[in-house]
């Protein structure tokens, strides 16, 4: 092993150059505890300028190791339990104060949390004024800082506190992040407000550039603005500090970090409350947590905290990537908690190859090894539909915006084609009743007689007299040209040509009707000067539920970035904001989904049902939000959807639906290679020309061993 010795050793270099004789390996001299001379022997330094390797051959050097996961650490899928927190203080009763942070810690604790940030300068309060420069302050601060650290010791949470430390000749405002009997490090604050009602440079030094160490009641730490706190049992986790004011500038320091790697912030703050300065602090977050693509804690100053002139809320916030998870009220010393989703972070910066890396030399990283237990309940909210609000009621402004994107690209289409005419197949289904509502507000948009849309109803063997009787009446309610044209004849002649029984309904019974509605729009088209708009659904193209060169095929899709759950809840808005057709369109909504293209049932209803063939369609926009909007593995959405669906559909269920989810997304993906042009409304769409691009013969066979192997 390698020699190591202060740089102080230099004063003896007689002694130096005997340990070099009676080694092979050089000696390494620190300074304030870190690496800064190697010192050679001749021979060391002649293998050197032969490009030979000074250590010997077999030496095993070794960098970060593969995390393992054990029975005590088993895969976190990304999820870290966290909580920004308060601490009722007594301005400048430190003793006090470290009951209180001691207290905080380990409530927290108690209840599973990994990772906890207090209040800047907590341990003797924001508002001490002049009694920063105070000797026995400062005195009892180091005793203090000492014993929390002595009491984290057997404790698997990683914490940061608020305190005034002395490094060299100056005062600085730190952070100092705990783990199990260790200082990690300390964080000076870089940006010292001075304006208003702030004086921080009265007492506080801004933190520089430079990485060093601080002496605190014995204890030897890190010291510096650019420390990186790396778990190197799950490297996922990879956390930077910054206080206050920190984030309240143009450049501040998480930018840097998160550029570095940081996945997240922790940020200690004493922000006093005034008017209107609740919200500023919730958007702040907010846009710090998404331009960072990272996790964002918060925490606030309240209760103790002197009112000689001001007031402090307690204004606790944990936000994900734009969205706040958590929130404290104000005044209330109430704690936010919740989980933060690292491989959600993480696989969105890598879809946004612009994010970039800050090069590693600029920060510190300092390793630390933390329990992440598998979380077996999520305090955040999993949504069990992602594509649409999570409000009870219809969100109508954003149904009407979803729909004018949709209109908008057709009307585009229209206008560079030189086209007044469209063709919808109209079932009297979802997908085909979105399409002819999107072309009715395309006719508007541009102007255009709604007869120049021609809404065709084509009647088979498994048409129900109820679908045929709604898209009929929503045709005619919504002012367009209805018409109908049986093609049962021509399918039985078509059977006859190719010698297949109309008794033998197979795949080939099913999709020769589809085929023949195409073929009939499409000729139609040529007739009318017209293009056929598309029906089929982001939900159906991803599970291949569509006849290829059949209903798979159009001239313009409407739908291709709309799934299910969506098209659902766009006609559900559509009806409510158009009550003259609500009528029929409620009756659609209730209408079981089906493709209508095996015979009725005895008394005329459909017999055909689509979800019980290929699982609950909410199910798959579920596996599909997660699968294409960030990448997740079958275990991670199989978590998830465990989650959300805990009540409704057992693990059994959710399991056989994921299976046959990823076994029908690959297997249809030349399906989704030859689509026609359809404008993206969402952040998840498969054009081939656009979001995805995916070899149709990948193997799945990987996909599947997973599920496989997933419990229950």
């Amino acid at each position: 092993m390698n020699k190591i010795q202060p740089i102080t050793s230099l004063r003896d270099t007689a002694k130096i150059e005997k340990q070099l004789k009676g080694s092979s390996e050089p000696i390494i001299l620190t300074k304030n505890g870190y690496p800064d001379l190697v010192v050679l022997s001749p021979e060391q330094y002649e293998n050197l300028q032969k490009n030979q390797p000074i250590l010997p051959q077999n030496k095993n050097i070794s960098s970060l190791e593969k995390p393992i996961f054990s029975q005590e650490q088993d895969h976190p899928l990304g999820m870290i339990k966290v909580r920004a927190a308060s601490v009722k203080i007594h301005v400048a009763g430190v003793e006090k104060n470290q009951a209180a942070i001691l207290s905080v810690v380990a409530e927290a604790e108690e209840v599973g949390v990994k990772v906890l940030v207090l209040p800047e300068l907590c341990l003797t309060g924001y508002t001490c004024g002049d009694l920063f420069l105070s000797k026995s302050l400062q005195k009892n601060v180091e005793t203090a800082v000492h014993q929390i650290v002595l009491w984290s010791k057997g404790h698997s949470i990683l914490f940061a506190f608020g305190a005034p430390l002395v490094q060299g000749n100056c005062l600085y405002n730190c952070a100092v992040v705990v783990l199990n009997g260790t200082i990690l490090g300390v964080v000076p604050k870089s940006y010292l407000p001075t304006y208003g009602e702030f004086y921080e440079k009265r007492h506080f030094t801004a933190a520089s550039e430079e990485i060093s160490t601080i002496e605190i009641d014995g204890i030897s730490a890190r010291f510096g603005r650019k420390l990186l706190f790396v778990d190197t049992n799950y490297l996922s986790l990879k956390i930077a500090v910054e206080i206050c004011e920190d984030l309240w500038v143009p450049n501040t320091p998480s930018t840097a970090a998160a550029l570095a790697g940081a996945t997240l912030i922790l940020n200690l703050s004493a922000s006093n409350e005034v008017v209107g300065k609740k919200e500023y602090r919730e958007n702040l977050v907010s846009a710090a947590s998404s331009r960072l693509c990272a996790g964002y804690l918060y925490a606030d100053a309240g209760d103790g905290e002197s009112s000689t002139d001001l007031v402090f809320a307690s204004h606790n916030l944990v936000a994900e990537n734009g969205k706040i998870l958590s929130e404290s009220p104000l005044f209330m010393m109430e704690s936010a908690t919740s989980e933060i989703d690292l491989e959600r972070l993480l696989s969105e910066r890598r879809r946004m190859n612009t994010f970039g890396n800050e090069p590693s030399v600029s920060f510190q990283a300092v390793s630390f090894s933390l329990s992440l237990p598998r979380l077996e309940k999520l305090s955040r909210r999993v949504s069990r539909n992602p594509f649409i609000p999570e409000r009870k009621e219809v969100d109508l402004e954003r149904v009407s915006l979803i729909m004018l994107m949709q209109a908008k690209g057709l009307a585009q289409r229209l206008e560079a084609i030189r086209c007044s005419h469209v063709l919808i197949g109209i079932s009297g289904g979802l997908d085909s009743t979105l399409a002819l509502l999107v072309a009715v507000e395309a006719f508007k948009l541009l102007q255009l007689d709604p007869k120049g849309i021609y809404a065709i109803t084509m009647p088979a063997f498994g048409t129900s007299e109820r679908t045929h009787k709604n898209a009929e009446v929503l045709s005619k309610g919504l002012g367009v040209s209805f018409e109908e044209i049986n093609i049962k004849d021509t399918l039985l002649s078509h059977f006859k040509d190719i010698d297949h029984s109309p008794e033998d309904h197979n795949l080939t019974y099913e999709n020769a009707q589809a085929r023949e509605r195409t073929q009939v729009l499409m000729d139609l088209c040529s007739e009318r000067n017209a293009i056929m708009i598309g029906t089929g659904d982001l939900s159906e193209l991803c599970l291949g539920w569509t006849t290829y060169n059949g209903d798979h095929m159009s001239m313009y899709g409407v739908n291709a970035s709309i799934p299910k759950t969506l098209v659902r809840y766009l006609c559900e808005g559509y009806a409510l904001l158009h009550p003259a057709v609500a009528a029929s369109l409620n009756d659609i909504i209730a209408t079981p989904i089906s493709p209508e293209l095996l015979p009725t049932d005895q008394k005329g209803q459909i017999a055909q049902k689509t979800e019980n063939k290929i699982g609950p369609y909410e199910l798959h926009d579920f596996f599909i939000y997660y699968f294409l909007r960030f990448g997740f593995s079958p275990s991670k959405i199989y978590y998830l959807a465990t989650q959300a669906y805990d009540g409704v559909y057992d693990h059994v269920t959710i399991k056989k639906w994921l299976r046959e989810f990823f076994n029908r997304f690959f297997h249809n993906e030349f399906k989704r290679s030859c689509l026609p042009d359809g404008a993206k409304v969402g952040t998840v769409a498969i054009s081939p020309r656009g979001d995805l691009r995916m070899p149709s013969d990948a193997d799945v066979a990987d996909y599947l061993q997973e599920i496989d192997q997933l419990p229950f």
